[in-house]
């Protein structure tokens, strides 16, 4: 690391070894007390970084509490590229809603779902793809994917159908900056409270309201939690056509896992199972847009 600018400050580095990324991550502490982020990859993906901190830096000027960037440059002799962020303080989102009141993980994710809409307000580029078509043939990769996977699970034809049904309600849907993994495990919580949204490694452009296709996650941490982002979201109660969409993508999102969760191992395959089968019970089997999780305004 010795040619990362600002080298000689490091005072303290320690691997971060949480989430699926393959980059590699490291907790930063200056001589002079300040905490940083800092992710390595492969030069191979030099333009991906460099566009990833170009973001980062908009999302900063929103002033909400995300990583901050501070450099970004080659290391490790040409072999490496760099990125240095800010560290957000705080414990997983996950593992402090365990501990909090039902009144306090609603009034996080409403915290939150607020952030996320400021964050929407980036636009996607005027050359980005029209997302009927772009979603639409991903989504059908994610069948095909399904389709040829050995793993199967009761039920899976009940999320088939709907997809194969509902395609049109991905017609105009407008397209903004996406976080790109937007879930409890990229929420830090710190000890005044604070919630804090890290880890932007897969952002991306598309439609906003994709970006709670992995709210399963924030369910089973919390449906208190997953049900006040959508109110901070949306300033109160969403939209019917907004169920309707999060539905096509958690059954797209279900469908792929289980392909995805292979190579990680049995443990992996299990888990995304078990999601499938919730995502099931939660839309009755797709017959019902509205999760049985969520919990309406209470005014």
């Amino acid at each position: 690391m010795e040619d990362i600018k600002g080298y000689t400050s490091f005072g303290r580095i320690e691997p971060v070894t949480q989430g699926w990324s393959g980059d590699r991550k490291y907790y930063i502490e200056t001589h002079q007390g300040e905490k940083l982020f800092l992710r390595l990859a492969d030069i191979a993906y030099y333009s991906s970084k460099r566009h990833e901190f170009e973001m980062l830096e908009k999302v900063a000027a929103l002033a909400l509490p995300t990583p901050k960037p501070v450099d970004f440059g080659i290391c490790e002799q040409g072999q490496s590229v760099y990125s240095l962020f800010t560290w957000c303080e705080g414990e997983d989102a996950e593992l402090v809603l365990e501990r909090l009141t039902a009144q306090e993980q609603y009034a996080l994710g409403v915290q939150i779902g607020e952030y996320l809409r400021q964050i929407h307000s980036l636009p996607a580029p005027a050359t980005a793809e029209n997302w009927e078509s772009r979603f639409g043939r991903k989504a059908r990769a994610k069948i095909e994917a399904y389709a040829a996977c050995p793993v199967k699970f009761p039920g899976d034809q009940y999320l088939i159908d709907y997809l194969q049904a509902n395609w049109r309600l991905l017609k105009n849907r407008p397209q903004s900056f996406q976080h790109g993994d937007f879930h409890g495990g990229n929420m830090v919580i710190a000890r005044d409270g604070k919630i804090s949204l890290i880890d932007f490694n897969r952002c991306d452009y598309g439609d906003p309201w994709e970006e709670f296709n992995r709210i399963a996650f924030s369910v089973k941490a919390s449906a208190e939690f997953a049900s006040g982002q959508l109110h901070g979201y949306f300033g109160g109660e969403p939209p019917f056509l907004f169920f309707q969409l999060l539905a096509f993508y958690m059954a797209s999102n279900a469908l792929a896992a289980i392909p995805w969760a292979i190579p990680f191992g049995e443990k992996d395959v299990a888990y995304m199972l078990d999601l499938a089968r919730d995502v099931l019970v939660w839309f009755d089997n797709m017959q019902n847009p509205i999760p049985t999780w969520y919990k309406p305004c209470l005014s």
